[in-house]
This record gives C-alpha cells, structure tokens and sequence, in this order.
C-alpha cells in the first residue's frame, strides 16, 4: 500500500491549493448547477493526465537508471519547495471566493470546466512531469499503483468539494481553514521529499 499512500498524499497535496479550479468547482457545488458532472469531468481529466505521466515519463524513467536519480533529486527539490510555499500560505493564510457569476447550461458550465482545468499550465507539470518522473522510482505494478493514488485524492477532492458545498463554502472562506490545510499540505509534501532522498541513497 506504500505506494498508493504516497500517490494519495502526494495528488491530494498538490490538488487542494487555492486557485480557480477548486474556487469553480465548490460554486457548482454551492448552487447545485451540475456539480456532479464538473466533479466527475475534473476526476477525469485529471487521471489521464496523470495516467499520461505514469506510463509515459514514468517508464521513461524507470527504464534509466541516471534519470531516475535526476528525477527523485529533482522530485525530491520540488516537493521541498512546494512544502515551503504550503508553509508560507499557511503562515499568511487565505480565502477561497466563491461568488463568481458561471453559466447555468450543461454544455457552458462543462466547457467552463474544461477550460478552467486544461488552460492552467501548472496541471501539467502536477501530473505528468512531477506524478511521473516520481512514478518512475516504482517498479511495475507499484508504479500503477502510484497512480491510482493519485487519481484517488482527486476523485475524493473534487466530489467532497461538490457533495459538499453547501456546508464547505462557510468553512472554506474562512482563513483558519486555509491554514490548517496548507499545514497539512507542507507536511506531506517534506515527508514525501524525504522518503524519495532516503530511497535514493539506499539503492
């Protein structure tokens, strides 16, 4: 289960940021405008980009023994880094807007959706450069396996963010929450980081 834990933590750390895809989908929630079908196409999207970088960028690195040192290095520096900024956000703290005016049709608020998730650049550097250069420290099957976790916190995500936004808005417009969730954020991120150093040093 190793695998899939670290693949959870690290999709669900990298995922429950603020920003405007999470601002979208818990205003669909909050008024109910098709939020089920936002949540299952931003679950969608976001595991075949991470089943791209898995199967794509993983096995490249898995195959390369020099590239996955550079990978776990790399992975290891970023998460690091990701773990400081979640500190930083955590220590200045934040609030999530959910007021925005979106369109009432299926077809709109899905291409909304859309585009909100596939015009952020920083998904894919998430999924398919950061999920699958790290996958690649995974043999096969457990590199899936990784996946999967990953693909799992966004599932759970996103569907806890719609299910819930009637109760979640409050919550998450206030600035304790944000910092609570970063705080967990910066704390999964370092011990991934340092689990990827240590398996690294030990091979």
């Amino acid at each position: 289960m190793t695998p899939f834990i670290q693949g959870f933590g690290m999709g669900g750390g990298l995922i429950v940021a603020i920003g405007a895809q999470n601002a979208f989908v818990l205003t669909q929630g909050v008024r109910r405008n098709h939020h089920l079908a936002v949540a299952a196409l931003c679950t969608l999207c976001d595991a075949l980009l991470i089943a791209l970088g898995v199967t794509g960028v993983g096995t490249v690195v898995a195959s390369n023994p020099t590239l996955g040192s550079i990978a776990a290095w790399g992975g290891a520096a970023f998460l690091a880094w990701y773990g400081f900024t979640a500190l930083r956000s955590a220590m200045k703290g934040g609030s999530l807007n959910t007021k925005e005016e979106t369109g009432k049709g299926l077809k709109h608020t899905l291409m909304l959706t859309m585009a909100v998730t596939l015009l952020n650049p920083h998904v894919y550097l998430d999924t398919i450069i950061l999920m699958g250069s790290i996958s690649g420290q995974f043999m096969v099957p457990d590199r899936y396996v990784f996946g999967m976790g990953a693909a799992t916190a966004s599932l759970l995500w996103f569907f806890t963010l719609s299910l819930g936004g009637q109760v979640l808005a409050p919550l998450f417009r206030r600035d304790f929450t944000w910092r609570i969730l970063d705080s967990v954020v910066c704390l999964t991120m370092w011990t991934i980081a340092a689990t990827l150093i240590h398996n690294t040093l030990t091979t």
